[in-house]
This record gives C-alpha cells, sequence and structure tokens, in this order.
C-alpha cells in the first residue's frame, strides 16, 4: 500500500546518508524482536530510518532470538557492550554514528507497558503509527526470509503453552483441557508435556533446533492455541489462524493488527502492564485467572468451539 504524500510529511525523513545506531533493538525475546524488527522495516521503507541501520544488541541472547536477528538482512548487528546495556551509561560509540535512538531497559519505559508494542517501535523510530495501515502493522518482514525445511508435516493444530516468562505459562489443567478437547477434532501437536492420558493422541515436538524448524513447525500449523508468547506473532506472521490468551496484558497491546487472532484477556488482579513478577504471589494471582469459575472449564471449551465455528 502506498502512503501519501500528506502522511510521509509527518515522518521527519532523514537523509539517505545518515547513519543511524538503535542501541537495545529490540529486546531480550522473540516476540519483541520480531514486531521492532516489522517496525524497523517499516520505517527503512517510508525513510523515517536512513537505510541499513545498525542494532546494538545485548550480548549473551537466546540462541533463537540470535538467529532472528541473522535473517533481518535490512540492518547490521553489533553487539552492545555491557558498560552501556543501561541508559543510565553514556554510550561510547555515539560519536561514529549521525543519529542514535536509545531505547535501551524499554520494557521499564511506561509508553511501552502501556500501548501497542509496534505503536511503541514506531514512534521511538520516527514514525507516526496513526498514518500507518492495519495492513502495514503485521509481522510481513519474516516469511519471505526464512525457507521452510522439505518434508515437513501439515495440518495439525499447534499448541504453545509456555512463554517467555513464568508468569504468563499456562497451567498444567488449562493445557491437558485443551489438549483433550483438540485430540478428538484433528492431530495435535504441543510443545508442552503430554499427559501420560493422552499419549498416542497428541504429539509433543521438542524444541526446535533452527528458527527455519521454528517457523515451519507454525507456517504448516492449521491452528494456533497459544498464551500470550512469540508464537502469537509467528503465526501473524505465516498467516495462521490463532487462538491466544492474556493473563497480563490486555490483548490490544498485542495482537490489534492481526486479523486472524482471536484473542481472550483473562481477568487477573496483577496491574495490567506488569512485565515481570513481583515476588512467588504474583504466579498464584496470574494462575488464578485462568480459573474464573473455580474448577469448571466450561468457558474453555467454549471459547475453542467459538473458535472452531470462526474458522
Amino acid at each position: 500500500m502506498q502512503m501519501t504524500r500528506q502522511a510521509t510529511s509527518h515522518l521527519g525523513l532523514r537523509s539517505p546518508t545518515q547513519r543511524a545506531a538503535i542501541l537495545n533493538g529490540f529486546g531480550r525475546t522473540l516476540g519483541d524482536g520480531i514486531i521492532g524488527l516489522q517496525a524497523l522495516h517499516l520505517a527503512i521503507r517510508l525513510g523515517a530510518i536512513a537505510p541499513y541501520p545498525t542494532l546494538f544488541r545485548l550480548g549473551h541472547l537466546p540462541s533463537m532470538v540470535q538467529s532472528l536477528y541473522d535473517v533481518a538482512d535490512f540492518a547490521a548487528i553489533r553487539t552492545l557492550p555491557p558498560s552501556d546495556a543501561t541508559p543510565v551509561t553514556r554510550f561510547e560509540g555515539a560519536e561514529d554514528f549521525d543519529h542514535v535512538i536509545d531505547i535501551r531497559d524499554f520494557a521499564f519505559d511506561p509508553d511501552f507497558q502501556r500501548t501497542s508494542m509496534v505503536d511503541f517501535f514506531l514512534r521511538r523510530l520516527g514514525v507516526d503509527p496513526h498514518i500507518v495501515p492495519a495492513c502495514l502493522r503485521r509481522n510481513s518482514w519474516l516469511a519471505r526470509r526464512v525457507a521452510p525445511p522439505p518434508s515437513q508435516s501439515e495440518g495439525y493444530i499447534l499448541v504453545c503453552p509456555r512463554s517467555s516468562t513464568p508468569l504468563r505459562d499456562m497451567p498444567a489443567e488449562i493445557h491437558e483441557c485443551i489438549l483433550r478437547h483438540l485430540a478428538t477434532i484433528a492431530p495435535v501437536v504441543t510443545q508442552g508435556s503430554v499427559p501420560s492420558a493422552l499419549e498416542g493422541e497428541v504429539a509433543h515436538v521438542p524444541p526446535c533446533a533452527t528458527l527455519a524448524e521454528l517457523c515451519a513447525l507454525v507456517r504448516n500449523a492449521r491452528w494456533v492455541i497459544s498464551t500470550d508468547t512469540g508464537m502469537v506473532h509467528l503465526a501473524d506472521a505465516f498467516d495462521v489462524p490463532c487462538l491466544a490468551f492474556f493473563p497480563t496484558h490486555r490483548p490490544e497491546w498485542r495482537v490489534r493488527d492481526y486479523p486472524r487472532c482471536v484473542p481472550i484477556a483473562l481477568r487477573s488482579a496483577l496491574p495490567q502492564d506488569i512485565e515481570f513478577a513481583r515476588g512467588e504471589s504474583d504466579h498464584a494471582i496470574a494462575r488464578r485467572a485462568w480459573f474464573p469459575n473455580g474448577a469448571d472449564l466450561g468457558w474453555l471449551t467454549r471459547a475453542i468451539a467459538g473458535c472452531l465455528a470462526y474458522l
């Protein structure tokens, strides 16, 4: 979709010769990286960021997150020295660049905690998100850059019960209820443990060794059911329908622009913007959000049935 001349005039376009550096672009998790790189890809296309900026990444990233940045061929990747990891210290390499965007410790930024992630990253990159159509805020940058491995099975329902933080993990009872319901419908694959009663009916998939394998796992699914984690954003990247549960955040902060995602916000006593558990009591509060009616999980089976009707 082409942007109008009036819209692009609000972007504050930069000279194509300017060298841009982005500090801590974009965090340590897979989901943040997928969304942040979409925002960067779009900002480059619109001229708000000069081509081929340098992303200074924190060291010792999970291998899957590092692989995500390895395929982002529109940016150079360098390591952010530990001494420069937080915004309380001056970035020593600033003089090598014309434009430095500092988003170190962005997870603690109140704006990040109370807004759509893609909007937050677009604003920090100099793009007004209000002028960007929803279709351009989707994670379109990834699919064309990751080739699927050959000879992959397909047509299964993929269940993703774990998140990057235990605060958002599915309880075992919820996971088992989902598996029991789905096993009567279609082949089911889960990233979690398979209960003994469902062995032979549900397949467990071990952790993927490569980004291509992880993307293929999502790409070949007919449906993804997931807690709030990076798999939801991969489902959008590969245009796979998704039922996503949000125990701590408002869904519109995560999946507002995903037309094939059905979000369910769980009612929790936790602050809606909480990113990290403050103690064990927070885990207990997050768990209770999955059981609004105690042991009665009728709400969950109705949600699955409703999504099947939608599909």
